[in-house]
């Protein structure tokens, strides 16, 4: 198999890289960048400083802070505008995967002009696109070198994933010191968004050595170093770890793929305006463990990576350790189910369907070593909907059953369909009897 592989020109990785920022537009011949960033990053006075920085470097920026949270098609009109009338050469993402989604989309459009729709998945789209300079602020999107954008149609709620080369940045400058002062509900969700990118970039049926090497790497380190952030999110080494982890993490899904948690993520995102990081997180033990029957080997690998398995536990034993680890990191991280988070049982039935729909057309469930069809996609929506990772020594309680002391009875194995293995009713297995112990401390350093 050939693999072709793309990657940012330039990457300025370390502490204090962000004042290398103007040096960067420089050596590219770059000097009218639009500097796409959000409110809160102008509030805490990082855009200004990095506005600074570009003028100190005797270039010509301006500043466009109206990015949103899961960026709509019609949230990128006023940018449009912005990147027009200031005749931008460049388009610079300053912030986490919104700012940097946005900026990717805007360098498209205001070249190419158009709607997004137009180049949604699975059109791969090439340019020409304006130079896009990315600097993330959070551990997690790793936008910064993937040549991904995903933008939500404003008009039919659809989180619409557009790939290609035109997407990717010409540069990331990555500086752990634009991350300290994340807490920790961002912390734990941008976390576990780059250990998916990892997991399914090594699991894909699109992966690739190159990108296999990226991903084992990335998922050990947040496996030693997630939870200390998470902890302690003045830890520099762990928030250091994190930063580098995030972007490996990236780069090996740009030259791989993401499968199925990201393709039945990005619906929730978009109906339920959950952060994309946190509904990764409610989907992955569960759709780790309807996936793993498919690859056990390469599910084994990353749960040796992880820290959950060893060299001698053979490779079924070590992919349910790995569906063990996952529940334990998303409890002690205090992921909640969507029911937990708020949303009503009626639109997340009512919407099932739809949601099912929109991740099979977004091509991602097509990489999964166990592709699903949409009734199994309704399924895992409805499995994750109410049931969260147990408490150790207690039984998961599944709400909305007749006799536990919530309605809710504990969770059981669910028949699986023919040639699945039996994926759990809920998030839970380790009540049941199978000869194997996890260290529910797995993944601390």
């Amino acid at each position: 198999m050939v693999a072709g592989l793309s990657l940012p020109r330039i990457l300025r990785v370390g502490r204090g890289a962000a004042a290398e920022l103007g040096d960067v537009l420089k050596e590219l011949g770059l000097s009218r960048p639009l500097l796409v960033t959000d409110a809160f990053l102008v509030g805490s006075g990082a855009a200004q400083r990095l506005t600074t920085t570009l003028l100190a470097a005797g270039l010509h920026p301006r500043l466009f802070a109206d990015t949103v949270p899961d960026p709509t098609t019609d949230s990128l009109v006023a940018g449009v505008k912005a990147l027009q009338e200031h005749e931008a050469d460049s388009v610079i993402g300053f912030g986490g995967g919104s700012p940097m989604d946005t900026a990717k989309a805007l360098a498209l459009l205001g070249v190419r002009g158009g709607e997004m729709r137009d180049y949604k998945a699975p059109r791969v789209n090439r340019g020409p696109a304006l130079p896009v300079i990315a600097v993330p602020t959070t551990a997690g999107s790793g936008s910064e070198a993937t040549q991904f954008t995903v933008i939500t149609d404003s008009a039919t709620d659809e989180k619409m994933l557009c790939p290609g080369p035109a997407f990717l940045p010409i540069a990331a400058v990555v500086d752990v010191e634009l991350t300290m002062s994340m807490p920790p509900r961002l912390t734990a969700d941008t976390g576990i968004d780059a250990l998916t990118h990892a997991v399914e970039a090594y699991v894909s049926r699109k992966a690739n050595p190159f990108a296999d090497g990226l991903a084992l790497t990335a998922i050990g380190t947040i496996g030693r170093h997630l939870r200390r952030a998470y902890a302690d999110g003045s830890d520099a080494g762990a928030r250091e770890a994190m930063m580098l982890a995030a972007t490996q993490a990236g780069i090996a899904f740009s030259n791989s793929s993401v499968a199925l948690v990201h393709g039945m993520s990005r619906p929730i995102g978009a109906h339920f305006h959950v952060a994309h990081g946190l509904s990764n997180a409610m989907l992955f033990p569960a759709v780790t463990a309807f996936s793993v029957h498919a690859a056990p080997a390469r599910y084994a690998d990353c749960a040796r990576a992880l820290g959950a398995a060893g060299a001698a536990d053979s490779d079924d034993v070590a992919a349910d350790r790995l569906v063990d680890a996952l529940r334990a990191l998303c409890r002690d991280l205090d992921v909640p189910t969507p029911r937990s988070y708020g949303i009503p049982e009626d639109a997340w039935t009512r919407l099932t369907p739809l949601m099912a729909e929109q991740a099979l057309a977004s091509g991602s469930p097509a990489n999964n070593p166990a592709v699903p069809t949409a009734a199994e996609i309704e399924e895992l929506y409805a499995r994750i909907y109410a049931c969260p990772p147990p408490r150790p020594g207690s039984a998961a309680i599944c709400p909305g059953r007749p006799d536990a002391p919530d309605g809710g009875v504990p969770c059981r194995r669910a028949r699986a369909a023919p040639g699945r293995s039996s994926p759990s009713s809920c998030a839970d297995r380790r009540n049941e009897p199978r000869g194997v112990t996890v260290d529910l401390a797995v993944g601390q350093a």
